[in-house]
């Protein structure tokens, strides 16, 4: 196995990268307390509040779950805020600061981020929406934001970018589909802006509005004129399609309009490589992590089965994390079930999720020479169905980890530990030290 050690552990010299290190004299310190692989593994919403069906305690609390409690044995535990005490972090800032890229400065709007992760190549300066196919009746009251849930919306996304024009506007776009109901819209031309208003009213029962411009400039008014001509033109083609004709024929609700909001400008985004001296992977059923992981440099790998709900195929996940650190120094894994219990306020349902959770990490914990943090990008307790900013558990395990007395992976016991209270920001430079990548600050 040493044989297998590089000589040289290359520091890039970034925020994080230090000078280059020769272990050619001694290398057996680095082979037994430097892991040279990286797991990220990000337990999207589990930590809860007390939940009154599981007789105070929350959902991790009530789980039998021995593989993250190994975890916890075998690591160091603190609690972590993932923006700032107090602040309920979004997915997207929440996963942002997590790889090392402080949300204040990097984040520019969601939509840019789902339609990289839609496979839309998003370039600095265009403007991204996140986008629904929704149902609305003949008075164009909307009637399902979501469709009835539909999936494989290809066919509605490929008429649509085949048969709407934004010529007019000098203006091209990209409309590709997301997991299920979801999609994304990317627009590029001059002079566009973010600043434009929504068109999904975030309830059912009332008529889309209208796009508007959110200032006086003339770069919102163009983009708004573009949106609603782009939803006329689409809302024309959906009306149509067969696919919409034979779900009204079997009596589902059509996907016949869009809805769009989260608008933001691409930004640009320093590679995680070059922070980190480390290339990897991303691995996500929702298109917002895998957009963020592409945007920063991450390879995106598919799952047969990943769903981003309870019936994700979680073994796969597992698999495809361990196949990618065989050929790679990073893997960021997101697993998002537990998350969407919470916004459904099931509380046994995310409990039992969270035992299937564990139950596919068994495999990891025999990973040879392997730093894995597992942690979550926010709560989301089941009595507020919502992201709240309560801090969220988190453990590091892995060679030269100094191990503290907790025993379970738990919001409570976590807090007891040697990582007390730290903030999102800190993980990756944690993280990096204890790699040996971690650059001095001083002489």
């Amino acid at each position: 196995m040493a044989a297998t050690l590089p000589g040289v552990i290359p520091g890039p010299g970034s925020q994080w990268g230090g000078p280059e290190r020769d272990y050619k004299e001694d290398p057996l310190p680095l082979l037994f307390m430097v892991p040279r692989r990286l797991l990220l593994l990000i337990l999207d919403g589990i930590s809860d509040r007390p939940c009154p069906e599981l007789s105070g305690r929350t959902p991790l609390q009530a789980a039998a779950t021995p593989n993250l409690d190994l975890l916890a044995r075998e690591g160091i535990c603190g609690i972590m805020d993932t923006i700032a005490p107090g602040i309920r972090p979004g997915s997207d800032t929440a996963h942002l600061a997590l790889l090392g890229y402080p949300p204040e400065r990097y984040y520019t709007g969601r939509g840019p981020l789902e339609a990289e992760g839609c496979g839309i190549r998003m370039e600095p300066g265009m403007i991204g929406f996140r986008a629904n196919f929704a149902t609305v009746d003949a008075g164009g009251r909307v009637t399902d934001r979501r469709a009835g849930r539909i999936h494989d919306t290809g066919p509605l996304c490929d008429a649509i970018e085949r048969g709407v024009d934004l010529s007019r506007h000098r203006v091209t776009f990209r409309f590709r589909p997301g997991a299920g109901h979801r999609a994304a819209l990317a627009l590029k031309g001059e002079g566009l802006s973010a600043s434009v208003s929504s068109n999904d009213p975030k309830r059912e029962g009332v008529v889309p509005p209208d796009i508007r411009a959110c200032t006086a400039e003339a770069g919102d008014a163009r983009t708004a004129a573009a949106c609603n001509d782009f939803l006329r033109q689409a809302r024309g083609i959906l009306d149509t399609h067969p696919l919409n004709r034979a779900r009204r024929d079997g009596g589902l609700p059509p996907a016949n309009v869009v809805l769009i909001r989260g608008a933001g400008t691409m930004g640009r985004f320093e590679p995680f490589s070059d922070r980190t001296g480390l290339s990897g992977a991303v691995i996500s059923a929702a298109s917002l992590i895998t957009g963020i992981g592409t945007a920063v440099g991450l390879r995106p790998v598919a799952v047969e089965g990943m769903t981003g709900s309870t019936d994700t195929n979680l073994d796969g996940k597992v698999r495809a994390a361990m196949a990618e650190l065989d050929r790679t120094g990073f893997v960021l894994l997101n697993i998002k079930g537990a998350d969407e219990a919470g916004h459904d306020g099931k509380a046994r349902e995310k409990a039992a999720f969270l035992e299937q959770i564990d139950r596919a990490l068994a495999p990891l914990l025999s990973l040879p020479d392997t730093l894995i943090a597992v942690c979550a990008d926010h709560s989301t307790p089941c009595a507020v169905k919502d992201h709240s900013a309560d801090p969220v558990p988190v453990v590091i395990r892995g060679e030269g980890v100094r191990v503290d007395a907790v025993e379970r992976f738990d919001e409570l016991s976590c807090a007891a530990g040697g990582l007390h209270r730290i903030r999102g920001a800190d993980l990756m430079p944690i993280l990096l030290d204890l790699m040996n990548r971690a650059h001095k600050y001083g002489a």
